[in-house]
């Protein structure tokens, strides 16, 4: 994380100390930098420069307000899961025209939302969605632009929780099937077929399956327009990874979309991209507190204020973190495995690793920005913690910390 840099002693995020964020706001908490967010985006979008394109955050990475006003500022489109995700994305300043709704169950509200709003294209992992969705279009008296998603049955060579492209995956549209979806599709009088979208997964370290994911949805775009449907715009989806540990090549994001886009316009189509992880993984930090050290078991334990309840990555997927300390003290390094207070076993943020420690400490647990807060969850009757948006020398609050009572307020007793 380029914005992520120590001097002597101190980690600062851009020019905030982050031992300062801490103190002031206390952990956990998650801190972004505004320019790695930045910095990222513009990364996808000159990179597809010269190209009919749109670069569409996908907003199940990272959906805090602030987050998704500050890619609205730079003109971002906006890849949707959910009407929760639309709402957001409106109320931060998010222009409809520029909102992909990918997902595989769109409720018949949801949808309704969304073709009201006036978004840019459904993305259809179904028959029977395209069904409902010109349904829904005709009872509100509209035409719905649709792309569907094509499952190219390609090994994105990732963690099977992130992998969408198989066969035996629950996403889109089987490849062999597609062509006879596309008839259905350019049938139905209230559809208009724009597109055709594939993702194949999530932090892919090699192009590979990428390139082959797209060349077959290119073969299959041509055989589309062959059958007299055309199409405007080629969605080759998101997927790129990131370094979470040292070693790690994720690819070159300028040289994939060369590429992509290359490919894409030479066959005549304009292109979008959906990357989440890639804009946001990197930008962010989760800050941590040790509250005590155990050295009297077979292991020793880091016991810190953070838990899976804060970050489930590692419980959930085995996924890595790197994790530092906020201020280099001196002292003996000792291996540790870093837990939380959750009451589960799985309950491990990071395993043997050597650091220095005291209780009282604060550790950072790196590339925390992408699905670190948009998993988190009250279990155990945690509040979920404050988000912090750092900007230059200044750090604001852009979510403020949970308390107790609001977990609860909404529940009521019974006689």
């Amino acid at each position: 994380m380029s914005t992520l840099q120590r001097r002597d002693a101190d980690l600062f995020l851009e020019s905030v100390r982050l031992a300062d964020v801490a103190e002031r706001f206390g952990t956990p908490s998650y801190v972004y930098s505004r320019a790695a967010i930045e910095s990222s985006w513009r990364a996808f979008d000159e990179g597809l420069a010269g190209t009919p394109h749109l670069v569409c955050y996908a907003v199940k990475a990272n959906a805090n307000l602030a987050v998704l006003g500050v890619l609205a500022r730079l003109g971002s489109g906006f890849d949707i899961v959910s009407g929760g995700e639309l709402a957001r994305v409106l109320a931060a300043g998010g222009r409809p025209e520029k909102v992909i709704f990918s997902g595989v169950g769109k409720g018949a509200g949801e949808i309704r939302a969304a073709l009201e709003a006036g978004i840019r294209c459904f993305n259809v992992e179904s028959e029977p969605e395209l069904v409902r969705l010109d349904a829904i279009a005709s009872s509100l008296g509209r035409r719905a632009p649709v792309s569907l998603r094509v499952n190219p049955d390609v090994d994105a060579g990732t963690h099977p929780y992130i992998s969408t492209g198989l066969r035996g995956n629950k996403f889109g549209i089987p490849h062999e099937r597609a062509l006879a979806a596309y008839e259905v599709a350019a049938r139905l009088p209230n559809l208009d077929v724009i597109g055709i979208d594939c993702h194949i997964g999530s932090q892919i370290l090699d192009p590979a399956p990428l390139l082959e994911a797209l060349d077959r949805v290119l073969g299959l775009a041509a055989q589309v327009r062959a059958r007299g449907i055309p199409l405007e715009h080629v969605d080759i989806g998101g997927g790129l990874g990131i370094a979470y540990r040292m070693g790690e090549q994720p690819p070159d994001v300028a040289a994939w979309c060369r590429t992509a886009a290359a490919q894409v316009s030479s066959a005549g189509y304009g292109i979008v991209m959906e990357p989440g992880r890639a804009i946001v993984g990197n930008a962010g930090v989760l800050l941590t507190t040790v509250e005590y050290l155990k050295e009297d078991k077979e292991r020793r334990f880091c016991v810190v204020d953070a838990s899976m309840s804060e970050l489930l990555r590692p419980a959930l997927y085995e996924a890595w973190h790197d994790i530092v300390p906020v201020a280099v003290r001196p002292g003996e390094e000792k291996a540790w495995d870093v837990v939380g207070p959750v009451c589960e076993s799985a309950d491990v943020l990071g395993s043997d690793r050597v650091l220095a420690v005291s209780p009282g400490d604060r550790l950072a647990i790196l590339s925390a920005g992408a699905y670190g807060m948009a998993m988190s969850s009250n279990y155990n009757s945690r509040p979920r913690p404050c988000e912090v948006m750092v900007d230059g020398s200044r750090a604001v609050e852009v979510r403020p910390r949970e308390s107790v009572a609001s977990l609860f307020a909404p529940e009521r007793l019974i006689d």
